[in-house]
């Protein structure tokens, strides 16, 4: 893996810029169509196929559905929409979801001697598919007109920057630069910055945070209940950095590409309730699942009972599209049970409390929802919950606290980059004769830190490669 991402950092990367920079207009989308699926194909060459099959049957159902528009036929429309996103969800269910589906009719006496099939899951396939599904649905809703360019469309489906890791793109959000984008010097440099920050992000904080997480979340009744508390912290910030950061590096290559992609974190361990931490995670998903679910199912336009139903369904679905396990379920239920009261009267009463209380609230529902979130073991779940809350083991163990004292420096530099404040600083002197002179330093160096680091590290995993 190591080998990998210094191939394509310094390898892969550069060849795909120079040649788009230098290819006419005319063929950059198929050299990026043939370029992302080279770089799919890197890791998984056999489910190119199935990627190259989602491709065709979206794009000619997207074809059909426009016909039956322009024809003002809606219900055969309806109909093809429908088949569509059937045939959308039966390829990540198979793929996704059936070992979850046999294990839990094994469950059954009856059906216990039934064998799990052990069925390789492709990379991304979340992504692309809800993609895909977002495009179908917009044609058949008018607010796109269907690609009549299978290159173009598949262009779109297999974006190399984001199409592993998110954020999830809608075809309505690009394109325009599908059909005309501009690469200047300005966005390009722009995409340079970006993807060194998040490649930072995933390297220096993300996985360093997670050999902590590591270290403490095997042993909680020996940890003690302060260690407990630290791991879960170490894993909150393992995960953000891990995924805003990939995040980051797929806009920051977007905008090398001519591409500009909606930012899908925006500094949500500041939030003052669950309701606002849900505003600034994973916006990518979480408007998805509003646009294409939420709101079709009726939204809060109908009765009560109805809304905190449709709330119930978007929430379950939430969870069961992070992992095929039910703990994942389970996290996006929690969820729906906070915000559920905070639609009902908490957030009312939260909002005449000071910010730092409601930020405590925040952060420890938080908390306790990563817990849940990575523990897929229910015995393990409920066994580190308890040590957060039991003295039993003492308030941390000597093995524990070296550990922590070792990453503290790195602990504390990650919780300051999860606020705005370094954000908002560089904003406010940017323009300094200082600043401009020392930026590039600056990306230099971070850039040879990224890089010894994955040379040296053994543990760089890829939290949201699952999804």
């Amino acid at each position: 893996m190591v080998f990998s991402s210094i191939l394509f950092m310094f390898f892969y990367l550069p060849i795909v810029l120079i040649i788009n920079y230098l290819i006419g207009k005319r063929y950059r989308n198929l050299f990026l169509l043939i370029a992302s699926l080279a770089f799919y194909g890197w890791g998984e060459p056999v489910f190119i196929i199935l990627m190259i099959v989602t491709i065709i049957i979206d794009y000619k159902f997207g074809l059909l559905i426009q016909i039956q528009n322009n024809s003002n036929n809606k219900k055969l429309a309806k109909f093809f929409l429908i088949i569509v996103i059937i045939i959308n969800i039966l390829f990540i269910c198979f793929f996704k979801y059936a070992g979850l589906l046999i294990d839990t009719v094994k469950l059954i006496p009856a059906f216990s001697s039934i064998k799990v099939p052990k069925i390789p899951l492709p990379i991304g396939i979340s992504f692309y598919t809800f993609q895909a599904l977002s495009y179908c649905i917009d044609v058949y809703r008018g607010e796109v007109p269907a690609e009549k360019s299978l290159i173009n469309f598949g262009a779109y489906v297999t974006l190399f920057p984001q199409l592993i890791a998110g954020p999830i793109v809608r075809y309505i959000d690009v394109a325009k630069e599908l059909k005309e984008r501009i690469i200047s010097n300005p966005k390009t440099a722009k995409g340079i910055r970006l993807f060194i920050i998040g490649l930072s992000k995933k390297v220096l904080l993300a996985n360093q945070m997670g050999l902590l997480w590591e270290i403490l979340k095997n042993s909680p009744n020996e940890n003690g209940i302060l260690a407990s508390w630290i791991g879960i912290i170490a894993f909150s910030l393992q995960i953000y950095f891990d995924f805003s950061g990939y995040s980051d590096m797929a806009c920051g290559l977007g905008n090398m590409l001519g591409f500009e992609f909606l930012k899908n974190f925006d500094y949500p361990y500041i939030s003052k309730s669950i309701t606002d931490f849900w505003r600034r995670w994973h916006l990518s998903l979480s408007t998805w699942f509003r646009d294409y679910v939420y709101i079709p199912l009726g939204g809060n336009r109908k009765t009560p009972s109805r809304t905190y139903l449709n709330l119930f369904i978007v929430w379950f679905l939430t969870g069961l599209w992070h992992g095929a396990s039910w703990n994942y379920c389970l996290w996006g239920l929690y969820f729906f049970f906070i915000l559920s009261l905070e639609k009902l009267f908490l957030l009312k009463l939260l909002n005449r409390l000071p910010n730092f209380i409601r930020h405590i609230y925040a952060v420890f529902l938080i908390l306790i929802g990563w817990v849940i979130f990575s523990f897929e073991n229910f015995h393990n779940m409920m066994e580190y919950l308890s040590s957060m809350f039991s003295f039993s083991n003492g308030l941390i163990d000597n093995y524990s606290l070296n550990n922590i004292i070792g990453f503290l420096p790195l602990m504390t530099i990650a919780i300051f980059a999860s606020l705005p404040l370094a954000k908002n600083l560089y904003l406010r002197y940017k323009n300094k004769n200082i600043f401009l002179k020392g930026e590039l330093p600056a990306f230099l160096i971070l850039l040879m830190f990224c890089t010894v680091s994955m040379v040296s590290q053994t543990y760089n995993p890829f939290l949201y490669f699952r999804f």
